[in-house]
Formats: C-alpha cells, structure tokens, sequence
C-alpha cells in the first residue's frame, strides 16, 4: 500500500471518528480505526513491519506519537499519521491500546 493510499484512507477514517463524544480508552477505540490497518483492530499487527500496540504502557504510547508527530521519531507512514493528532487524540488512543489485555503462556 503506497503512502497516499495510506494517507487517504487515514483521512477519510479520521473524519468518520474526529466527531466522538467519548474520552480515554473508550474514544481511543474509536480514534484507532485507521491504525487498525497496519497494528490490526485489536493492536496486534497485521504486517512484519508494524509492531504490536496492544498492552504498550500508556505513557510509552503517548511519547511514542508525540514524537512522530514533532519529528524527533521518523517513519514515512507513521510521520504522516501523527501529524495531524492533538494531544487529547493521542491521549484517548494511548489509553485504547494500553487498555488492551495481552495473556502469555509459556510452551509446553
């Protein structure tokens, strides 16, 4: 998927989620619909190169965004998909993925 097929359809989703009343995890889960994409509706990613989100500290999520967002983080997908997010949008979305419960069992 080229970087303009991933910058409209994180846009046309924005404007489907931009509109909701919700706050925290609750309205992450509704913000995150574009991530869904690369990270996978549950955080847990879809392809090689996106790393899962899901269980990610809260803070560690924010800071991570942020970055991208101000530059100091670069990544020609995730650059482009942060820059338009404030900072009660990375919030929510943080709170979302960090909501997220991961189990771990060890192999038998």
């Amino acid at each position: 998927m080229s970087k303009n097929h991933v910058a409209l359809l994180f846009a046309a989703s924005w404007a489907l989620c931009a509109s909701a009343a919700l706050a925290g995890a609750d309205a992450g889960k509704v913000k995150a619909r574009p991530c869904s994409v690369c990270h996978g509706p549950q955080g847990l990613s879809v392809l090689p190169q996106a790393p899962h989100l899901a269980g990610q500290p809260e803070e560690y999520l924010a800071e991570q965004l942020k970055a991208y967002r101000s530059g100091r983080r670069v990544n020609d997908i995730m650059t482009l998909m942060a820059k338009p997010l404030s900072d009660d949008d990375i919030a929510d979305l943080a709170a979302w993925f960090a909501s997220i419960r991961i189990e771990v069992k060890p192999t038998p």
